[in-house]
């Protein structure tokens, strides 16, 4: 079993700072790229940024500047640091993984999610 747990939401005033983080536990062989991706009531889930277990991130142009994704590999974590928020940021926030179980299987894992409000 392999499992995503997420902490770190919650609620902030616009121009303020939160982070997110998110561990990976379980019969983990191997993880490739780890990232965040959100969905605001209404809308479809997107990616909000995404890094390799290398050097490599990307993120989606409306918070590029103001978010930073960060990994710990030797923790199986990443991390979202959200700065300079805005009330349209407000939405649940999902990890997300694409590792390799311990069987070999690959596949796309997802947190529970967690409730960022930004308030004007």
């Amino acid at each position: 079993q392999v499992q995503l747990v997420e902490s770190g939401g919650g609620l902030a005033q616009a121009g303020g700072s939160l982070r997110l983080s998110c561990a990976a536990s379980g019969s983990i062989f191997s993880i490739n790229a780890m990232g965040w991706y959100r969905q605001a009531p209404g809308k479809q889930r997107e990616l909000v940024a995404r890094a390799s277990s290398g050097s490599w991130a990307n993120y989606v142009d409306s918070v590029r500047g103001r978010f930073t994704i960060s990994r710990d590999n030797a923790k199986n974590t990443v991390y979202l640091q959200m700065n300079s928020l805005k009330p349209e940021d407000t939405a649940v926030y999902y990890c997300n993984a694409q590792i390799q179980a311990t069987d070999g299987s690959w596949r796309d894992y997802w947190g529970q999610g967690t409730q960022v409000t930004v308030s004007s």
